[in-house]
């Protein structure tokens, strides 16, 4: 019989790649639609360049991945077992939403919606104390703050551009 530890290694990386592949076809879909239907690029060049940015920036940075893999459970809370079930079940939920959602068309962030399954997952295995819930509470206050600042932004950038006219 395999070792529990390995095959919960296994599941991880393949809901994981679920996970990419999911998120993949979400993104692409935001990056790509809107060029392509203006007919400002080919189809060609939408795919080539947003395969080019979407490596670069996943090259670039850590940030993300460093907050959302350490500072979203308290790991003294939970036991590494614990924390990779909290792993798998905060995937598998991810997952199943974002295809879900993708697929109605429905706008989604892959990655605020691994920091709430994170945290659903942690308090369901350890507690509401297993989660850093100061953490969280930034992340979600981005999720509210960031469309009102784009909204300012485009109304500006909107304002500027017909007096440039």
């Amino acid at each position: 019989m395999p070792d529990t530890a390995l095959v919960l290694c296994i599941v991880s990386i393949a809901l994981a790649l679920g996970l990419g592949f999911a998120n993949g076809l979400n993104d692409a879909a935001n990056a790509i639609a809107d060029v392509v239907a203006a007919r400002v690029l080919t189809m060609r060049a939408a795919v080539t360049m947003a395969g080019i940015l979407n490596f670069a920036g996943a090259a670039t940075g850590t940030a993300v991945a460093y907050t959302i893999g350490k500072n979203i459970l308290r790991p003294e809370e939970l036991t590494p077992e614990l924390t990779q079930y909290a792993v798998i079940a905060a995937l598998c939920a991810v997952v199943i939403w974002v295809a879900f959602s993708t697929h109605w068309g429905m706008p989604v962030s892959s990655s605020h919606s691994l920091v709430v399954a994170l945290a659903g997952a942690g308090t369901a295995l350890g507690g509401a104390e297993s989660v850093v819930w100061g953490v969280l509470t930034r992340i979600m206050s981005a999720v509210v703050c960031a469309p009102v600042l784009g909204l300012c932004g485009g109304f500006v950038g909107m304002i500027i551009g017909e007096g440039m006219m």
